[in-house]
């Protein structure tokens, strides 16, 4: 019998766990070039915020060890232009379409649910609480219990849309401003979002990003992620969405294990566009080896000591 992959989140059904995380395929068009984006169980945007941003000068962007690190500096079209330039483009693909937003205040996030709540294209929105390469907003709402609680309820209340809370990982617990997102009505918990990093050039003296701060991914930040979602699953009771480091059908199963609904592939997009594609192979075929029927079978089930 061919094993199930598909999966539910806050009432939304995903042909399977795989999704894009946001900033690593644009929009959906360039990564629609190599494959069909149904192919995908979700595709997210990168984070849209009310006005265009150019982000940060180059360089913005540094190799390191088993990852990468990235001061973009949210770039991106501006909610005007995502609503008449991406829209139309969103419309026709048959994947789930989850939008991530940011803001520099709590009426901006308010403002951006609000724009975006009757496209009727859009399946999910994911608030981003935890970007570390923006001077304003960003983990402010995310390290800030308070804060996320209070952004949750007020986007909400104007969005009808199921909301996830993409949380950052800079803070001393995690479980507590999971448990705030949760109090506030989010729909969902997508972590972790990327940690705080930078390199310098040893020749040179000088910071290899202009911001000087950036976000770290890719596998580096594994072993970090695994152990927050492992920590947030047994805190809430709504599901969550695993980020972090994640390249092979390996990495997936693993978070299922620990507790993820779902996971997005990120960082390792850039190496390899279609790994989604291979993941998906490798994990339907582990599951025929280990007899598993469907894949929420594995959520939770981690065996520890």
């Amino acid at each position: 019998m061919k094993p199930v992959l598909s999966v539910e989140i806050a009432g939304v059904k995903f042909n399977n766990p795989i999704m894009t995380a946001s900033g690593c395929s644009g929009y959906g068009e360039e990564l629609a070039d190599i494959y069909p984006l149904s192919i995908l169980g979700a595709l997210v945007t990168k984070t849209i915020t009310p006005e265009p941003r150019e982000g940060h000068p180059p360089p913005r962007t540094a190799e390191t060890d088993s990852g990468m690190l990235n001061a973009i500096g949210l770039a991106n079209v501006g909610i005007e232009r995502f609503v008449s330039e991406k829209i139309p483009f969103l419309k026709k693909q048959t994947t789930k379409i989850i939008v991530n937003v940011g803001g520099k205040t709590i009426k901006e996030y308010v403002e951006l649910c609000a724009r975006l709540n009757d496209q009727d294209c859009i399946d999910m929105i994911e608030l981003n609480l935890g970007c570390p390469n923006v001077s304003e907003g960003g983990m402010q709402f995310g390290s800030d219990p308070k804060m996320t609680e209070r952004v949750l309820k007020e986007a909400i209340a104007v969005c009808s849309i199921p909301i996830i809370a993409k949380l950052t990982p800079n803070v001393t617990d995690v479980r507590v401003t999971a448990r705030a997102a949760e109090q506030g009505g989010a729909s969902a918990l997508s972590l972790i979002n990327t940690l705080v990093g930078m390199s310098v050039d040893h020749e040179t003296w000088q910071s290899r990003l202009t911001f000087n701060r950036g976000g770290l991914s890719g596998p580096a930040v594994k072993p970090v992620a695994l152990a927050q979602v492992d920590a947030v699953y047994s805190a809430v009771k709504i599901p969550i969405i695993g980020i972090g480091g994640i390249s092979n059908y390996a990495d997936v199963i693993e978070f299922l294990l620990v507790g993820a609904t779902a996971v997005q592939i990120g960082t390792a997009l850039f190496v390899e566009p279609d790994a989604p594609i291979l993941i998906m192979r490798e994990l339907s075929a582990y599951m025929k080896r280990k007899k598993i029927s469907h894949v929420t079978d594995m959520i939770g089930k981690i065996r520890k000591f």
